[in-house]
């Protein structure tokens, strides 16, 4: 499906699909695929490449969203939390997740060679953090997956890091959860909403 959709296509068709299946268009293998492909295309500043991304398919994206259940039912009145329960067990009956993590080294060295910039690394890091998790949304979409993105850090970093060897010292930005589309999901969506473009875009000098 990607050589038949533009990369504006894809951005264009690029929405927040809740309601996701296990069952995915592609293969594990190509999910790799696109996540190499990302890490080493999408920009950094100073090509810092302090992004990193951690996969979990299949049981080990349920195990994840079992945990965060485990860590928030405690610190949610019980009235409160079949509701959230609910939320997160749709999260879980999709094929995967993937954790958007910064790993603070390259953007701490960056900021002892470059004083004059130093107080604006963390902040470029953030910026290729994001890009990564805009490039990864659009790749999925251009294969025919749907996904969303969470954000249930700092609240399950502990347990995330200890599970999956993940360093004390990276932090966790966001969680890109994507599967199969359930039926009528795209169907669904209410249109999108935009602001005037007029306000918001401004260009000079063109012919």
């Amino acid at each position: 499906m990607a050589n038949k959709m533009s990369f504006l296509e894809a951005v264009e068709n690029r929405r927040s699909i809740y309601p996701l299946t296990d069952k995915i268009p592609i293969s594990d293998a190509r999910v790799q695929e696109l996540v190499t492909e990302a890490i080493k295309h999408v920009p950094s500043s100073f090509n810092s490449q302090s992004t990193r991304l951690v996969v979990l398919l299949n049981e080990e994206h349920q195990k994840f969203w079992e945990y965060v259940k485990d860590v928030l039912k405690p610190q949610m009145p019980a009235e409160n939390f079949a509701q959230t329960e609910g939320k997160l067990n749709m999260f879980k009956a999709a094929h995967g997740t993937i954790l958007f993590l910064d790993d603070p080294a390259p953007v701490n060295e960056l900021a002892s060679k470059f004083a004059l910039y130093a107080q604006h690394f963390p902040g470029w890091a953030l910026q290729s953090n994001a890009m990564h998790q805009f490039a990864l949304w659009t790749a999925l979409e251009a294969e025919g997956c749907g996904a969303n993105l969470q954000h249930y850090n700092p609240i399950i970093d502990q347990k995330a890091k200890s599970e999956w060897n993940i360093p004390q010292e990276w932090d966790l930005r966001a969680q890109l959860v994507f599967g199969g589309p359930a039926e009528g999901a795209r169907e669904n969506l209410s249109p999108k909403q935009f602001q005037p473009v007029e306000e918001r875009v401004k260009v000079y000098g063109a012919k």
